[in-house]
This record gives structure tokens, sequence and C-alpha cells, in this order.
């Protein structure tokens, strides 16, 4: 029986030591600093709109701000190829979007939505542009700092990046709901906490190393430069048709499309809950206390175990099996909500509710950003990572921003709403268990 289970203990071990890495810590940090502008103009804000009195509708249609993440790649190849004066390609761009999101957040701190409704949307939107554009720079520099080929080390990194990534949205996101229920706070004075947040990620972009990539010798070996080629023709076409040439050239036009339609689908009907989530909790009947404790602080801990367990699972058995597993957990902690939506603020339930939906965000999340990164070519690593990941952000905020007229077309009711949202998980598992043995070619050609 020893000698029957020693073989998984060897790679349980193997496995824990690939986490046993410096880098890491930048990539965790990177994505507190990923994570944490969502709290800013997701649900702090959706939270403030609710308390002046904004419809559902309304609050739902706020959420088109977060459609710039769906276009970032349109702007990605220039954070691919401008390197900023200080810092390096990739801090440089960080520094600079996490100053900009700090001067947004202390603009918003001076408006009131009541009067100033049209000037809190535009801030929102320079805070989602800023932190669209920081996102780049970070998945760049978390493919760059990761060996090429290192499928293992791809995974645990981005592993630790979900993690970092819920520790900025839930653990650092659970402390406005807190100081919500004391008088002595307002939401627009919470963005004054935020920028000071903020400002201590920026003291930890200081303190990161540059990976060191010589992009230009990759860029001519995928691009083939040309003597003859005039200097300006040829960073235009290698900054805007090079990348996304390559992707498909790679793949095949057929391939690298069904890949595309796959990313895009498969968080649609998570993305349709998440949108709506705070205003739910608000109408069914759980304070700001609840909210912090539970949807926040509780679902920030379980995200991060499971993004460790994601990854290990996802070095062990594979990608494929990671999202598969994902996918059908996602669909059940939707129906888990409509339960909640009938039997009213239980909190007991809500706790069970929100391991399960932890559970399934973390895991999905470990495995769409490593599948991701894997298809990434290492001389457009922002601009290729840019491109997919607009895909996979674009079901979350352009279809996903219809959420609450759909609630309003259903007359408010929730259960009805979230049982379509599981159905809405069933056509993106069959469609991932075609592509399933094409899946599995990519890993296996990054080992």
């Amino acid at each position: 029986m020893v000698f029957a289970t020693w073989p998984k203990a060897e790679f349980l071990l193997a496995a824990i030591k690939t986490y046993n890495d410096k880098r890491f810590l930048s990539i965790f940090f990177f994505g507190i600093s990923s994570g944490f502008p969502w709290i800013m103009i997701g649900s702090v804000l959706s939270a403030w709109l609710k308390d002046e009195g904004l419809s559902r509708s309304a609050i739902g249609l706020f959420g088109m701000i977060f459609a710039t993440y769906s276009f970032n790649f349109l702007w990605s190849p220039l954070v691919d190829k401008l390197k900023p004066p200080m810092l390096g390609q990739r801090r440089g761009w960080i520094f600079a979007m996490q100053s900009l999101i700090v001067m947004c957040c202390l603009t918003m701190s001076l408006l009131r939505a009541e009067s100033d409704l049209y000037y809190v949307a535009l801030v929102g939107l320079f805070i989602a542009i800023a932190s669209a554009t920081q996102d780049i720079a970070i998945d760049g520099f978390r493919i760059d700092t990761i060996a090429e080929n290192d499928r293992d080390g791809m995974s645990a990194a981005s592993s630790v990046a979900t993690a970092g990534w819920w520790t900025g949205y839930g653990g650092l996101g659970a402390i406005p709901f807190f100081l919500a229920d004391m008088t002595t706070w307002t939401w627009p004075s919470m963005y004054l906490l935020l920028a000071g947040f903020m400002l201590l990620l920026m003291l930890a972009t200081l303190f990161t190393q540059e990976p060191v990539v010589d992009r230009e010798a990759l860029l001519d070996r995928v691009s083939h430069k040309q003597s003859t080629q005039s200097s300006l023709g040829y960073w235009l076409k290698s900054t805007l048709v090079t990348p996304f040439a390559e992707f498909f050239s790679r793949n095949g036009v057929k391939l690298a499309a069904s890949f595309l339609l796959f990313i895009f689908l498969f968080k649609i009907g998570e993305a349709f809950l998440g949108r709506m989530s705070i205003v739910f909790y608000k109408e069914v009947g759980f304070s700001n206390s609840d909210i912090a404790t539970y949807s926040k602080l509780l679902n920030w801990w379980v995200t991060i175990l499971f993004s460790i367990l994601g990854g290990i699972v996802n070095i062990r058995y594979g990608i494929y099996k990671g999202l598969m597993i994902a996918g059908i957990a996602m669909a059940a902690s939707n129906l888990l909500f409509a339960v909640i939506a009938q039997t009213g603020p239980s909190t007991s339930l809500l706790a069970v509710t929100v391991i399960v939906d932890g559970f399934t965000g973390a895991w999905s999340t470990v495995a769409m950003v490593a599948f991701i990164s894997l298809l990434c070519n290492r001389a457009f690593s922002a601009t290729q990572y840019a491109l997919m990941a607009s895909l996979s952000v674009a079901g979350r905020t352009l279809v996903a921003s219809s959420s609450g007229l759909f609630v309003d077309a259903l007359d408010g009711n929730w259960s009805l709403f979230f049982v379509c949202t599981a159905l809405m998980v069933i056509p993106s598992l069959c469609f991932l268990y075609s592509i399933r043995e094409d899946i599995k070619k990519v890993e296996c050609s990054n080992n």
C-alpha cells in the first residue's frame, strides 16, 4: 500500500516545489494590482449606485465601462513595443497605469452620484482604461518571467496570479463593505482609502525585478525582417499585424478560431451572475457586513486555496480536465444562488454557496489563464494574451451588461434568472469536449 501511494506523494512534493520560486511573489503582487481596480468600478460602485436608488437595469448598463477590457488588445501592441523611459518594458507601463488609477480615485472621492452621475461614469471609464492597460503589461510580465515551454511553471504562475487577483478583489474589497456600515464613511470617501492601497502596490512595483527578454531577437526570428523594408513599415507591421497573423498561421485558421470561440463562450454564465451579485445580495436582505464577510473575505480564502490546488491539478492531470471540472461546478454554483433567492438571507447557505462559487472561479481562472498562456508566442506575449483575454472578458462585459435588463424582464424573479445562467454553461462544455484533443496537443507541445 505504501509503495502504491509513493508515486503520488512524490508528485505532490514536486508540484509544491514548483511554487518555491521568489519570482512568484512578484506575480502575486501584480495579481493584487490587477484585481483591485475591479473593486473601484465593480462592487463598490454597484453598491454606491444601489444605495442612491438606481434601477437594476441602470446598474447593469453601468457595467458597460468594463467593455474596455474586451478591447484592450487593440492597443496591446503598443504596450509590447513602446518602452517607457523608466523601470523597463513591463514595470514602466504598470507603474504609469497605477499612478493614473490613484489620480482617478482621488477625483472619484470628490463626486456625488446624485448630481455628478455623468462624471462618475467618465472617471470609472478612465479607471477601466488604465486597469485594462495595466493588465496587458502584467500578463506580459508573467509570461516573460516563466521559462519558455515550462507548462508546469506556467500553471503554477497562473494559480499564483489568480490568488493575487482575488486578494485584491476579495481581500481588500471586503474593507469598504465593513466600513460602509459605519456612519462616518460614505461611498465617495471609500475611494480615498482605495487610492492609498494602490499607492502601496506602486511600491511593490518599484521593488520588482524586470524580466530579461531579448524581444527584438524573438521578433526578428518570427517576422523575418527584410533589409529592403522601411523602418516605419516594419514597425507598423511587426506591431499591428504580425502578432495576430502569427497566431493564426501557427495554429491554422480553423483551430485558432475554435480556440477563440471557446475562450469567449466559457464564462458567459458566470458573468451574468457576477454582474448583478451585489444588487442581488442587497435585494435579498444581506447587510454590507454580510457581503464583506462572505462574498469578499470567505470567497477570498476559498479562492486562494483552490487556486493553488487548481494549479497542482493542472500540472498533474492537464488543463482540459481542469476546465471541464470548473464548467460543471459553474452551473452548480449558479443553482445554489437560485436556492438563496427562494429561502431568503441565510448566512449559512450563503457560506456554502460562496465556497462552491469560489472553487468555480479559482479553478476555471487558473485553467483558462494557463491555457491562454500556452497559446502565446513569447515574441508577442502581451499582445496575443491580450487578444485572447479580451475575448474571455467580452462575455463578462458586453453580454453580461444586459443582466439587469434580463432580471427586470423576468419581473425580478432571481431564481429563474440563476437557473437560466446555469443553462448558459452547457454550450461551452459541449464545445470544450469537441476540442479536447486539440487542447491536449497544445499541452504536449509545451512540455
